[in-house]
């Protein structure tokens, strides 16, 4: 196997590595809005 062939799987499954970590941290740091009957009318229907 060639040698550029190893260093290219390398830095593609390194890159998909450090990618995911990313994107782990950013989805960390996004705060969700809290749920209410308001905003979500079908989530306690059978309830009132």
């Amino acid at each position: 196997m060639n040698i550029w062939w190893v260093v290219g799987i390398i830095v593609l499954v390194l890159g998909f590595i450090i990618g995911n970590i990313l994107l782990l941290q950013q989805t960390a740091k996004t705060k969700f809005p809290k749920v209410s009957k308001d905003n979500n009318a079908s989530y306690d229907k059978d309830e009132d």
